[in-house]
């Protein structure tokens, strides 16, 4: 068996890819790094991540690929399923490997694989974009708390840049730690060294500006006036609007 040891990050797998065909030696399994190697490991490689190289592979990616299926790759990355690092590689030598459009072979396992996760994490950056709520602080910036099934966050910024552009905002993923702050100018990634006090993803009162208890509560009387209580469908209702994301939603408190 031959073992490629690498940092888990996207640019380390593209760096994997690069130094497979460098070397002509494709790997049969796929380490983090101080991952304990597997029995019967036949040669070990440890590939260290360069931008460089991954930039080179990602290029080549382009080229072969619509933008819409590179987009399918980097929902699959941000996935986090089991093995997805390992069925990427595998897609990706199939792309670099066949001079015909295997991407669109469908029959192909790994190709249909990857479609169907690349299509879970699209969905859940759609909930994100429906059920994202803002919280306004006291110095005017209007802060949000997620915990997505998938890290989709990063597929957000889009929209919210477009969308949010006249006003900071932080939006913060509870589950992975980390978020994006946007000052007027940029987006930066960003960690919190104290989030424990935020699980329940509320605001201190003390935090908060003075109206935005207010808003909070016209926000939950008008949801609760559209309410047609003949017409209620649990069912339906939890299916539209995962219970996941409630714990973050004003009008669910």
């Amino acid at each position: 068996m031959i073992v490629f040891s690498y940092d888990k990050s996207f640019e380390g797998l593209l760096s994997v890819v690069f130094d497979a065909y460098n070397r002509k030696i494709f790997p049969d399994k796929l380490l983090g790094e101080g991952d304990p190697q597997p029995l019967f490991t036949e040669s070990h490689f440890q590939v260290i991540t360069s931008s460089e190289k991954s930039e080179r592979v990602w290029a080549g990616l382009q080229k072969k690929l619509p933008r819409k299926i590179c987009d399918m790759l980097i929902c699959l990355w941000l996935s986090e399923e089991k093995g997805s690092d390992e069925l990427l590689f595998r897609y990706i030598r199939k792309v670099f490997d066949s001079p015909e459009r295997i991407f669109t072979d469908f029959a192909d396992d790994d190709m249909l694989q990857v479609k169907k996760i690349a299509e879970k994490v699209a969905k859940e950056r759609l909930y994100l974009i429906q059920f994202i709520r803002f919280q306004k602080t006291s110095d005017d910036t209007y802060v949000a708390f997620v915990s997505p099934k998938y890290n989709a966050l990063p597929l957000t910024l889009g929209y919210l840049t477009d969308r949010f552009g006249g006003q900071k905002w932080l939006v913060y993923d509870l589950r992975r730690k980390y978020g994006y702050y946007y000052d007027l100018e940029k987006v930066i990634e960003i960690t919190l060294t104290k989030d424990d006090d935020l699980s329940d993803g509320r605001l201190n009162k003390e935090m908060m500006a003075e109206d935005e208890q207010l808003f909070q509560e016209l926000w939950k009387n008008y949801f609760k006036a559209l309410t047609i209580k003949e017409r209620l469908n649990p069912r339906l209702h939890t299916r539209n609007m995962p219970r996941r994301f409630w714990k973050y939603m004003t009008e669910k408190q």
